[in-house]
């Protein structure tokens, strides 16, 4: 979920000329400062993301450098499929239609109703 908001907010700051980092910062989403640059290194190592570089010292500290984040059209297409996804899973669960879900290439497909 840290993800979607990380990349909804990046996608709502293009209307701005500068962008506060302080809106995903990892104390406003509630997590870890290690978790925080873990995703953030994956969105730009994905793509995602751009602008933002991950430095790791020897000591075992990391640091982002931020020169003007912004997401990028991979990013805006993410956001687009999983809006997308997140209002028919919504639809469903509203309307309690059963949802077929496969488990693993090993199981069998089996239903989740909530």
């Amino acid at each position: 979920m840290c993800i979607y908001k990380i990349l909804r907010t990046l996608e709502k700051a293009l209307d701005y000329e500068k962008f506060d980092m302080n809106e995903i910062c990892s104390e406003r989403l509630g997590i870890s400062k290690s978790r925080w640059l873990k995703y953030m290194e994956m969105l730009a190592d994905a793509g995602y993301i751009k602008n933002i570089e991950i430095k790791q010292y020897i000591y075992g500290d990391c640091e982002l450098i931020d020169d003007g984040i912004q997401i990028t059209l991979k990013g805006l297409e993410y956001l687009s499929e999983n809006t997308i996804m997140q209002r028919i899973f919504s639809a469903a669960m509203a309307a309690n239609v059963t949802i077929p879900v496969k488990m693993n290439s090993c199981q069998s497909i089996k239903a989740v109703k909530r």
